[in-house]
């Protein structure tokens, strides 16, 4: 077999092992998503793909399927096996007790308990090993945990429904419903994926929120259904004065972070009623939503989906901590009385933030648009 027609295997079998990994989008927080398959004679002899945490790993599933075939056989996996005992043993330990001949790994994992120690342990082995297999697309299945190993900070995620012209909402604060139901759906999986999913107070009272998922809004087969649900994001809001009542229903919908610069001696009040209050200091203020998104990192949280009216949107854009914007536009206008779609006070053209459009298309009638900011010049 040549070196080229070895790749093009390489690549078709990574292709099915990240297809196997985007099965615990909605499940495996705070780990990563990922798949593993493992081939013996030009077959696939085993599959698997991690389920959530605790739980093992994509490898441990594909070696018990693929039995004694597994020896002398190539894994493909998404993410560099792990070689430290966490919930769960050592991946590059099992492959190497399994006998298989090589690993071909999409990405090194950037956690410092891995960083190629794994793929060393491999090597160490005798194991032929490879990495960087259709790495562009690994990276993409898990941009919440790179970014919180690699720089301490979540993957923001800001959603945002508009009007054509866009508007969020009519003068008088009334929302619904912008768009339609397979948009709603849509933001429905979002949340589902989400490790957390974050608002404002003003959100709250005024569309009296609960931004809990939905099971039945989802749009999903039984199977990713039920483990959407066995894993609902935790709700954060960020409520500086504590102006939301506790007997309200956001928090009568289930447990809740509460982020906020008042005194923390009301912290006991929202204990009582199995919600954690989290006083930060504030900014101008405000909840300092750097800080805050910097303990949520620490919590193990990955992605944050931001569901919030145009100023606390506006806020998170003007600090520059949103990663990524999700835009469902409505067929319709709302006009010029109505509420724009971020408190984003700009004076001259120069100021303007530059988005890079990378997706849009057609969600039942309306259009979903998805951008993240442009690097500035010179970055």
């Amino acid at each position: 077999m040549t070196s080229t027609e070895q790749s093009v295997l390489d690549a078709a079998y990574m292709a099915r092992a990240l297809e196997l990994a985007r099965k615990g989008v909605y499940s495996t927080h705070p780990n990563p998503r990922v798949g593993c398959v493992i081939v013996k004679d030009g077959a696939i002899v085993g599959e698997g793909w991690h389920v959530r945490a605790g739980e093992p790993h994509a490898e441990v599933h594909a070696l018990r399927q693929a039995g004694d075939k597994a020896k002398d056989g190539t894994a493909y996996v998404t993410l560099e096996p792990c070689s430290h005992h966490g919930r769960t043993p050592p991946c590059a330990d099992a492959l190497v007790n399994a006998g298989v001949a090589r690993v071909v790994a999409a990405m090194q994992d950037p956690n410092p308990d891995v960083a190629g120690r794994g793929l060393l342990r491999l090597m160490n082995a005798g194991i032929a090993v490879q990495s960087g297999v259709l790495e562009g697309e690994a990276r993409a299945l898990n941009k919440g945990f790179l970014k919180r190993m690699e720089h301490g900070l979540p993957y923001v995620r800001v959603k945002l429904a508009m009007s054509l012209d866009g508007r969020t909402a009519m003068a008088s604060g009334e929302s619904q419903w912008i768009t339609g139901p397979q948009a709603r759906s849509a933001v429905q999986r979002l949340r589902a994926q989400s490790s957390v999913v974050l608002t404002g107070a003003d959100t709250v009272l005024a569309d009296n929120a609960r931004l809990t998922v939905r099971p039945d809004e989802l749009g999903l087969n039984a199977e990713l259904t039920a483990l959407a649900s066995t894993r609902p994001p935790l709700r954060v809001l960020i409520d500086g004065r504590l102006r939301v009542p506790l007997d309200g229903p956001f928090f009568k919908a289930g447990s809740a972070l509460v982020a906020t610069c008042a005194a923390a001696s009301a912290r006991g009040r929202y204990h009582d009623e199995g919600h954690e209050m989290l006083a930060l200091a504030s900014s101008g203020g405000h909840v300092d939503l750097r800080k805050l998104l910097t303990e949520l990192a620490a919590r193990g949280v990955n992605d944050v989906l931001v569901e919030a009216g145009p100023k606390l949107a506006g806020a998170f854009t003007r600090l520059g901590l949103v990663d990524e914007f999700q835009l469902f536009v409505a067929g319709k206008f709302m006009g010029s009385s109505a509420r724009p779609l971020l408190d984003l006070p700009l004076a001259q053209m120069s100021e303007a933030l530059e988005l890079k459009i990378i997706e849009m298309r057609a969600v039942g009638d309306d259009w979903r648009v998805i951008a993240i900011p442009a690097p500035h010049p010179g970055v």
